[in-house]
């Protein structure tokens, strides 16, 4: 059996909880998911060794950052790893190359050029290279930030609602960076946020937060499609399906298969081939007993209603296994008794093209 990647256990008190979490993270992107205040930030701080409030165990691999059963606990800058905050933090005196840079001097490590040429190529910031802070758009900073991350040598990288301070077209910008990150580094992440479309996008594995308690942990299709789950309130439910792009229609359309049925969405930047991943929100589908026809809208899935979960008032979420993978719908428990909609029965979903928006459309991880 492969050993984690990073193994934590933590227990601390916290203001109006108590901090208890127990979870191993495989290679990749992990994502810390959960409401503000849930205690994300709580475990991220305690893996970064910033003080000696938690007790219990961290080990990145084979190496043990901390245990307060022996009383080890490895100062942050023993610990090998990159922070990357809200905000980019650079240091605003200091051109872009200098605060990449910045790691190795004061770690006095060799130079390696061609180590940093990599990052600079990967991150797109050649260009900025000669510019100081105050020249850079929070897009900018923020690719400067992860790219001096990992120019420190980190044995894993800590990223803290990094994308929270920026408007959606940075960042729109910004999440194709985490995507490469993620897949042509060997560095693993722990990513905290709160956002679906982030976790949708970016996440090889999710462990869920609560009140300080691991309340789910699975595939980013797992814990979104779950629908008696909802941290991110029921906004953030909904599919994560895998595609590939087929072809790029000339009105504008781009054609994908998703378990051989097409979808249409707005154009997207990939060529034919490409496998995505893409989030469809349970709020953006509505659901008919018989296909629709003479509508507006493109996207017609067929599926088996697999169960039916009933909230509080008068909400209902359908879980319906399609070609596509598992999608569902939210309805009202009045629309569910009227269709008298129940397991095993054949419907189809509807979306529509521009329902699924440009930032719930990303690469799968590999």
């Amino acid at each position: 059996m492969t050993p984690p990647a990073l193994s934590v256990h933590l227990h601390q008190a916290l203001s109006g909880f108590t901090l208890d979490v127990d979870f191993d993270a495989p290679a990749g992107l992990t994502v810390l998911f959960g409401a503000s205040g849930s205690g994300k930030t709580s475990v991220i701080d305690a893996v970064a060794g910033l003080g000696r409030a938690a007790t219990g165990r961290v080990a990145l691999g084979d190496r043990v950052l901390m245990d307060s059963a022996q009383g080890l606990y490895l100062p942050p800058h023993k610990r090998r790893l990159g922070y990357i905050f809200q905000d980019a933090r650079l240091f605003p005196h200091m051109s872009v190359e200098r605060n990449l840079d910045y790691a190795r001097r004061i770690t006095r490590a060799p130079s390696d050029r061609p180590a940093f040429d990599r990052v600079v190529e990967m991150l797109g910031i050649g260009p900025l290279l000669a510019r100081r802070p105050s020249r850079l758009s929070g897009g900018e900073k923020q690719r400067v930030a992860i790219g001096r991350a990992l120019l420190a040598r980190p044995r894993l990288i800590l990223a803290d609602e990094p994308l929270a301070a920026l408007d959606d077209a940075r960042k729109a910008e910004i999440l194709p960076y985490f995507e490469r990150l993620r897949d042509e580094s060997d560095v693993p992440i722990l990513y905290v946020t709160h956002a679906a479309t982030e976790v949708a996008r970016l996440a090889t594995t999710v462990v869920a937060l609560d009140a300080g308690r691991v309340i789910r942990q699975g595939t980013a299709a797992e814990v979104l499609g779950d629908p008696s789950f909802t941290p991110g309130g029921d906004r953030a439910m909904g599919a994560v399906i895998e595609a590939v792009v087929k072809t790029h229609h000339d009105d504008g359309l781009t054609e994908l298969d998703a378990g051989g049925v097409p979808l249409l969405l707005p154009h997207i930047d990939q060529s034919p081939g490409d496998r995505l991943r893409l989030r469809i929100a349970a709020q953006d589908v509505i659901l008919s007993k018989t296909r629709p026809e003479g509508m507006s809208a493109l996207n017609i899935l067929p599926g088996t209603i697999a169960d039916i979960h009933y909230g509080n008032g008068p909400r209902a979420v359908v879980s319906l296994d399609s070609p596509a993978g598992r999608v569902l719908a939210r309805l009202t428990k009045r629309s569910v008794h009227a269709l008298d909609l129940r397991a095993g029965v054949k419907v189809f979903a509807v979306v529509k093209s521009v329902a699924v928006a440009p930032g719930d459309v990303g690469g799968p991880a590999r």
